[in-house]
């Protein structure tokens, strides 16, 4: 079982993708992960693909994109994921 976490910071928005990005650790390694504004507007209430929207949105289901995230570490075994809206579905 890897090692995940997350440290406390603010999510990078990146408008070309539509996406905002976090850090996060894995066995020791700097990792990312990075959440669609489509998955945060399907599963995670955000209005619109407006960052101030995608940003509350994410601060509001951290939790549940963090375990979601962890999942695809465990699973991928990848450096850096993104998480789109079919992973939400498939985790509810």
């Amino acid at each position: 079982m890897a090692q995940i976490s997350f440290p406390t910071s603010v999510p990078s928005y990146c408008a070309a993708s539509l996406t905002l990005s976090c850090p996060a650790t894995v066995n020791g390694n700097s990792s990312q992960y990075s959440v669609t504004a489509e998955a945060l507007e399907n599963h995670c209430g955000a209005q619109s693909p407006r960052e101030d929207d995608l940003r509350a949105a994410f601060t509001s289901h951290r939790q549940r994109i963090e375990h979601l995230a962890e999942t695809m570490f465990e699973l991928t075994k990848a450096r850096e994921i993104v998480l789109r809206s079919g992973h939400f579905r498939f985790a509810d």
